[in-house]
């Protein structure tokens, strides 16, 4: 038998421990890495953590510690080297070069595999700005044995045939796309602007990557966007009705995965999706109970919301895949999340556990800008009811000769539409 199948890449996981820094938790960022490696098509043959006093400013790590992964090549067969840190252009270049195989850090890891998730034109222009950022300061020297050959940290982006194109056409590109990526940005202005007209308020939900967000959004709507057991499985936003109990209806986003160390130049390129959180009136934050590093997840997102100014906003945790812990394990997760956040619901997005007290929640989270408010509505004119339902809540009703006179709730932005039929 001739194998056809072309093998995954054997990946040699490398990272550091400086002074200050939890063991536990850089054994967790390696674990990460691992998954992320598997989710680029690669396998994870070694894993190696030095424990140092500062980065070493030209291998990143000690030169004994290079001679020891050089020496191991001919024992494991590696074709890489990922590191999981981001590393500068010279040490890059000179791991590389003593090596003799290509190194890529975490943030061209990242940045390969949102270039193969990528499916819609927004999001290959997303990718490409940042390939081609993190591109930019590598170009020279950087040809000897990095990205030859395809494989990853080469794929989507500039492309394989343009890896050594130079510094004047890379800056003309970047030029382009952020003409295009500008465009972007004005349709999904326009889209808020929109929903702003209509007055429905916005969900946006956010979560460490693989946490559940989309399957939670299926759940809520029937939305069936993509959710898979994987990392950063949808990059696109997706943005559907969602009815409160009650009868209020807002509109839910699911956005981007966040993870630890979310590159910088992807921060930018996703600018026009992540604002998604920032113009949202509340978020549903969407966390993996079941993970061993649950609580740093939280916080991974919690700094990003920080970054996007969106910290302060009204907020839901919900504490997804409870169905894989022990009664020990919820009463240890939700006591954390508890202490740490106002409102808290255990769920489990996959066997629909939970969703009635997380719409509960949600309700009573976008009650906070509903004011009361009394009608009388002429007889014939029923869509103004069924329009207080949608964006408010009707709480009683009386036919009156006059008409029917209702009492309710609405958002103070809406008041106005209400206003010809409001009872003093």
């Amino acid at each position: 038998m001739i194998e056809t199948q072309a093998r995954p890449e054997r990946a040699y996981l490398l990272g550091v421990v400086l002074p200050g820094e939890r063991l536990e938790r850089t054994q967790e960022q390696m674990l990460e890495l691992a998954e992320l490696t598997r989710t680029a098509g690669g396998e994870v043959i070694a894993t190696d953590v030095q424990r140092r006093q500062q980065v070493e400013p030209a291998l990143f790590v000690g030169s004994g510690k290079v001679v020891e992964i050089k020496e191991r090549r001919a024992e494991l067969g590696y074709d890489l080297v990922i590191c999981n840190e981001d590393l500068s252009p010279r040490q890059q270049r000179n791991l590389e070069r003593e090596l003799e195989t290509r190194v890529v850090d975490r943030t061209e890891l990242i940045l390969d595999i949102f270039a193969q998730h990528a499916r819609t034109r927004e999001g290959r222009l997303q990718v490409e700005s940042a390939q081609l950022h993190h591109l930019l300061p590598r170009l020279i020297g950087a040809w000897d044995y990095h990205r030859q050959g395809g494989g990853i940290g080469t794929r989507g982006g500039p492309g394989e045939q343009q890896i050594e194109v130079e510094r004047r056409r890379i800056r003309k590109r970047l030029k382009d796309l952020d003409r295009e990526l500008e465009q972007v940005r004005g349709q999904r202005q326009q889209q808020r602007a929109s929903r702003h007209r209509s007055e429905i308020d916005t969900i946006a939900i956010v979560g460490y990557t693989n946490s559940g967000k989309s399957t939670l959004l299926n759940a809520l709507t029937g939305a069936r966007v993509r959710a898979e057991n994987q990392l950063f499985a949808t990059l696109d936003p997706t943005t559907r009705r969602l009815a409160l109990p009650g009868g209020r209806e807002v509109l839910v986003t699911d956005t981007v995965g966040f993870i630890q160390k979310l590159p910088t130049d992807l921060v930018a390129a996703f600018r026009a999706t992540l604002e998604e959180v920032t113009y949202a009136d509340a978020v549903l934050q969407v966390v993996d109970g079941s993970s061993p590093a649950a609580q740093e997840q939280a916080e991974a997102v919690d700094e990003v919301l920080v970054e996007l100014g969106a910290a302060a906003k009204p907020r839901v945790v919900a504490v997804n895949k409870v169905d894989l812990l022990g009664p020990a394990g919820l009463r240890r997760v939700r006591q954390w999340f508890s202490d740490r956040y106002a409102n808290v619901v255990p769920i489990s997005a996959l066997q629909q556990r939970g969703l009635q007290q997380l719409g509960a929640a949600l309700h009573t989270l976008a009650e906070g800008d509903m004011v009361p408010l009394q009608l009388l509505v002429p007889y014939g004119r029923e869509s103004v009811l069924r329009e207080l339902r949608a964006v408010g809540g009707v709480e009683r009703t009386e036919y009156t000769p006059a008409g029917t006179r209702a009492l309710g709730r609405a958002p103070r932005a809406a008041l106005h539409r209400f206003q010809s039929y409001l009872l003093v």
